[in-house]
Formats: structure tokens, C-alpha cells, sequence
């Protein structure tokens, strides 16, 4: 498996699927990649040079914001919304969809503790 930035890509697939398994490199970005280092980008991952891996590393280090950069700057600005008391900060703290979605049904799949929704009430036994 060749190792970049950090991340295990896996060798038995295509160069651009392969880079899309680092965070923050989507098929677009890796697309960009492969044809600025004019690498095939049908060649399986395993097949990389030590030399072709070195020129990725060094072009994804340099030129874009992946992997750990990008997660700290993630976690940064969901950070500032919460201190600020936007709507959008005080919607992550509470665990709750932050984009609009409906919360009356569909809101309940996410990891973590059970977090209950008021307004569900049960119909009076006869």
C-alpha cells in the first residue's frame, strides 16, 4: 500500500479512486492532480514509483489543504460559530441538523448519546 501524506491508499484500485481516500481530495481535485503530474490515471496505486509518490506528497503538502490542515480548520470554524451563538453554532451544539433538514422525523440517526425531540406525544388510551 503506498503511504501519502500520512494515509494508506489502497493499491489494488485506480490512481484517482485511490486519491480520493485522503481526506479534503475529491475525484475533481485528484483528476487535477494526476494530469499536472502527468501520471496514467488509470494505473492501479500500487504501481506508484517512490519518486512518483514523493512528487504527490510534495504537490498536496504545498499547493492544497488536506488531512490533518484541513480537519484542525474544520473543527475551527464549527468552534468560532458556537462562541459567536450563531444559529448554525448553537444547531451543533445541540447535535441537531445544522442545514435545514427536518428534525420531526429522520433527525435521530446519528452517533452518540439519544438526544429526545420534544413535541412527540402519545395518542390517550381509550
Amino acid at each position: 500500500m503506498p503511504r501519502i501524506i500520512g494515509i494508506d491508499i489502497p493499491a489494488n484500485k485506480r490512481l484517482i479512486i485511490s486519491l480520493t481516500y485522503i481526506f479534503g481530495v475529491g475525484n475533481f481535485l485528484a483528476d487535477q492532480i494526476v494530469k499536472k503530474l502527468k501520471l496514467d490515471p488509470d494505473m492501479k496505486a500500487g504501481k506508484l514509483t517512490d519518486e512518483e509518490i514523493s512528487k504527490i506528497n510534495a504537490m498536496l503538502q504545498s499547493d492544497y489543504l488536506v488531512e490533518g490542515d484541513l480537519r484542525r480548520q474544520v473543527q475551527n470554524n464549527i468552534k468560532r460559530l458556537i462562541s459567536i451563538h450563531s444559529y448554525r453554532g448553537l444547531r451543533h451544539r445541540a447535535g441537531l441538523p445544522v442545514r435545514g433538514q427536518r428534525t420531526r422525523t429522520n433527525a435521530r440517526t446519528r452517533k452518540g448519546k439519544k438526544k429526545t425531540v420534544a413535541g412527540k406525544r402519545q395518542a390517550p388510551k381509550q
